[in-house]
């Protein structure tokens, strides 16, 4: 017994195992058995002969009186014999659509729809090679024609769902977008009929699909409200495996605004979504967590949770362990080395691609600051050598640090040298030293006030000096 048999066993759970025989159901029985030597002789010539199986299929279709188990099963095999060994979409089609007919009342509803999604895993998945769009129009449109005519309205959704997927691999996004139209339409009109948990998980299949469509053409605006709208949805019992979707793309979201803390909340909870599911996306997304959480800064290994730590030394993501451990130590040459020796589980992928040097500008940064505290003046050229970087680089570096008020500092352009003011920073410590300590804080606040005394002047004595002295009056500390 094959995969098609054990199938159609467990959808008979309906039938009727009495025991009390009469002559004409010893006859039917005989038929019965007849047929199911010719099912069972076609199918064992699929390899060998199969335009003979075929003719033998077709036969055990064309004897029946009426509509039975048999004959449904015989163009099943018919159907898949076409389309993967044969190459002949158009006959496969054909059978196919016969079929459908059997699903009214010839087999039960589990195996009949177990049938026709198996039929369409194979016709959409490329199993015989590519497999051009009006052919799988045309076998979408046959099993909705069907399943609308049997009022089967769950399993013409499911339909739905799993074209809109296959449009979506194929990055067919005009039928994809309205094909999405008319699930929403579908899932808007039952609302008020069915189970709301059952349409909500249903919704959020949708927005899974529309969110990941809408990532790939880079339409941030849409990307937003379709994000919102799937984390507003309350009454849903959503498959882990769409939650993982829709937070990955959230997080992909909030990374393209520079948010990295809420982009690291989101691929956190994309990957243990993933990886309830049992998904292998989880790995492709735990990198995506660690990228994000070094963006934001974050000395916490993220690694140091329960969740990820089973991960710390897959062979996939070694390469991100490493480069976290670097990243922490701001060792920036480490960082790149480790960054050129695994392009393949680092580099290749291009939305990890696209930050890394927004990464790496932040380890230079790091490495940059810790480089010149012990100096008072260093050459471009030096800086750049210990970076391993270009000149202007190092200087648009420098820059950037002076107007964030992290380095205290001027560049000069003629003699391409980083002077720190060192002697300013003391002068404004000394100055500091005349003024109040704040108690609560330590810090310096309040400067020294002269009192004011009964009986003289308010008048600041600083702006009374000698005339000699005035050339002072105006200085700034």
């Amino acid at each position: 017994m094959d995969d098609d048999d054990a199938d159609y066993m467990q959808g008979s759970d309906d039938e009727d195992y009495g025991f009390d025989y009469s002559d004409n159901d010893e006859a039917d029985d005989s038929g019965s058995a007849d047929v199911e030597n010719m099912y069972y002789t076609a199918k064992s010539k699929k390899e060998d002969d199969p335009e003979q199986a075929l003719r033998e299929f077709k036969a055990i279709v064309d004897q029946e009186t009426e509509k039975g188990d048999w004959g449904f099963k015989a163009l099943k095999q018919s159907t898949k014999l076409l389309f993967l060994q044969l190459h002949r979409p158009t006959d496969a089609l054909r059978t196919y659509t016969q079929l459908l007919t059997y699903t009214k009342s010839a087999v039960t509803r589990n195996y009949s729809e177990k049938t026709i999604n198996g039929i369409l895993d194979y016709v959409g998945g490329g199993k015989s090679g590519p497999v051009e769009v009006d052919v799988l129009e045309r076998f979408y449109q046959a099993t909705n024609e069907a399943l609308k005519e049997a009022k089967n309205e769950r399993l013409s959704v499911k339909t739905n769902l799993k074209l809109a997927k296959l449009w979506l691999d194929r990055k067919e996004y005009g039928r994809l977008s309205k094909l999405i139209q008319e699930l929403h339409a579908t899932t808007k009109a039952a609302m008020d009929n069915e189970d709301q948990s059952q349409r909500g998980t249903q919704l959020l299949e949708i927005y899974a699909l529309e969110i990941q469509m809408h990532n790939e053409m880079r339409n941030v605006k849409k990307l937003k409200e379709i994000y919102n709208a799937a984390n507003s949805v309350r009454s849903a019992i959503p498959h882990p495996r769409i939650m993982g979707v829709i937070k990955e793309c959230g997080g992909k979201m909030w990374m393209g605004e520079r948010r990295w803390n809420r982009a690291s909340e989101d691929f956190f909870e994309s990957f243990r979504n993933y990886d309830e599911a049992g998904s292998q996306q989880r790995i492709q997304v735990l990198k995506y967590l660690v990228l994000a959480n070094m963006l934001t800064g974050s000395e916490v290994n993220p690694f140091d949770s329960q969740e990820t730590k089973p991960y710390k030394n897959d062979p996939q993501i070694k390469a991100m362990t490493d480069l976290v451990d670097a990243y922490q130590r701001r060792e920036v040459h480490s960082a790149e080395k480790i960054l050129n020796d695994n392009r393949s589980t680092i580099m290749d992928d291009a939305f990890i691609r696209s930050y890394i040097g927004e990464l790496l500008k932040s380890l230079r940064t790091q490495y940059l600051i810790d480089l010149i505290k012990p100096y008072t003046r260093l050459e471009l050229s030096f800086l750049a050598k210990q970076l391993n970087v270009e000149i202007a680089d190092v200087e648009e570096l420098l820059i950037g640090l002076i107007l964030e008020g992290k380095v205290d500092g001027r560049i000069d352009q003629v003699g391409m040298r980083l002077e720190l003011d060192r002697t300013q920073a003391l002068e404004k410590k000394r100055y500091c030293c005349a003024t109040i300590m704040d108690g609560s804080t330590g810090r310096c606040s309040t400067p020294l006030l002269l009192p004011r005394w009964p009986g003289r002047s308010t008048v600041d004595p600083f702006m009374m000096v000698p005339e000699r002295f005035t050339e002072f009056r105006d200085v700034t500390f």
